[in-house]
């Protein structure tokens, strides 16, 4: 469990440095409070921001759930896809939205393929009693 639990610390420590990012730009883009649009580029660090979260809901349940019943080991591999994933997204989205493709889909077949992985076990083991 505690290689699980470092690789959601790491993916909570990136989402805490969207955070920082958006929250410390601010000033710099002229966005203050509560306003959520105004700079085109603050928009975009924003944009990860709330799509990383939106991606943590899924991840950390999935990555959680994976190593129980899955495998722990192989918790490390969608794990580590994930956050590379989220950092290709945002190095690619702060400069072009448009890119931000590849690490759209590093993330998110990360995600899916946790889940896949999960009903495919449960349903062979319940099959198999």
């Amino acid at each position: 469990m505690e290689l699980t639990i470092i690789i959601i610390v790491v993916a909570l420590l990136q989402y805490s440095f969207f955070i920082f990012k958006v929250g410390f730009s601010r000033e710099k883009y002229g966005v203050s409070a509560p306003k959520t649009v105004g700079n085109e580029q603050w928009e975009r660090l924003f944009r990860v921001q709330q799509n990383t979260m939106e991606q943590l809901v899924i991840f950390i349940p999935a990555i959680v759930i994976f190593s129980h019943i899955v495998s722990m080991q192989w918790a490390l591999l969608p794990g580590v896809l994930f956050i590379v994933g989220r950092q290709a997204y945002y190095h690619l989205y702060t400069k072009n939205p448009a890119s931000r493709a590849p690490g759209m889909v590093l993330g998110f077949l990360s995600n899916m393929g946790m889940l896949l992985a999960i009903i495919v076990t449960l349903l062979l083991n319940y099959f198999t009693l």
